[in-house]
């Protein structure tokens, strides 16, 4: 199986065992995400009461490492924003699809209003 990006959503889902968290849970050997996407499911976990460094070891007991969000990255999540202003993408979302987008992989997401995207990047709805 090769690479795959992780949105927040379904990072949370998993973390939640929310529906769909089995088809994330099956990803994660596979899985990258955007620190920008790390940052919003630890600031979740945050606001829920779970302390910090609690948080951050319950994510990186998930996702190994964080790819940087970095130039191309910035660069190709505000050529997005024209695409995706409609669907009220915010910027982690569109941090996750450009990630997804520079490293040419698949998104693996539980917000279904990523299926009436089309920025070039292949969307997994999880439920």
């Amino acid at each position: 199986m090769s690479k795959i990006v992780l949105d927040a959503s379904a990072l949370l889902a998993l973390i939640n065992q929310e529906s769909g968290h089995e088809q994330v849970e099956k990803s994660l050997p596979h899985a990258i995400m955007s620190a920008v996407n790390v940052s919003e499911v630890m600031a979740v976990l945050i606001n829920l009461g779970i302390p910090d460094n609690e948080a951050e070891r319950i994510v990186y007991d998930l996702i190994e490492d964080a790819e940087p969000f970095n130039r191309e990255q910035a660069l190709i999540a505000a050529f997005f924003r024209k695409h995706t202003r409609q669907y009220g993408l915010s910027l982690g979302d569109r941090a996750c699809l450009s990630l997804a987008k520079a490293k040419n992989l698949p998104v693996m997401s539980a917000d279904k209003v990523w299926n009436k995207v089309n920025v070039g990047v292949t969307i997994q709805i999880i439920r």
